[in-house]
């Protein structure tokens, strides 16, 4: 693990994020994320941030580089997912912490764009860290081939003048 961000902040890069790091911020329930009725085969992120607090990881974010085509234009995304504050931890701004210093990095990678899918109940509180919903629908690669994200889709630029382009949306991967 480590530090990127200046000392101030809590959130450190982590150096990789296991299963028993999972475990340590949001317990070891078949489907911690509430998305098992989805149905959809998922990506592991490729960076990772997180928060310890007394030794104990309470939060973390990951990320991944994904190709996506909009309007028929192939380009890239940056897929943010694995957000997970620890239960008796949340209400203390620990997801906007991560989130903020995950996407501060994402905007050192080159796409415009970042993209999440989250449930319904928690798209305000990604409204509040500044994301966008996308009310279309778009299409995720599955092993048995592409599906409508039953998600919702959300988005945020990363880089000024960002803007989502018009066109209908075509992961080309599994989601992250």
């Amino acid at each position: 693990m480590t530090d990127c961000f200046p000392s101030a902040s809590p959130v450190v890069r982590l150096a990789e994020y296991t299963k028993t790091e999972q475990i340590e911020i949001i317990g070891d329930g078949a489907d911690p994320f509430g998305v098992a009725d989805a149905g959809l085969t998922w990506l592991p992120k490729e960076e990772h941030f997180g928060i310890r607090q007394q030794g104990r990881l309470v939060a973390h974010t990951g990320l991944l580089r994904l190709p996506i085509s909009i309007g028929g234009v192939r380009t890239q995304v940056v897929g943010v997912g694995g957000v997970a504050v620890a239960p008796d931890m949340r209400g203390r701004g620990l997801a906007r912490l991560v989130v903020s210093a995950a996407l501060d990095h994402a905007r050192t990678m080159g796409p415009q764009h970042g993209l999440l899918f989250c449930r319904p109940p928690l798209v305000p509180l990604y409204q509040r860290l500044g994301w966008r919903t996308l009310d279309q629908d778009i299409h995720v690669e599955q092993p048995e081939g592409p599906v409508i994200m039953p998600l919702r889709t959300m988005w945020t630029p990363l880089c000024d003048g960002a803007n989502w382009p018009a066109g209908e949306v075509h992961l080309l991967s599994l989601p992250m």
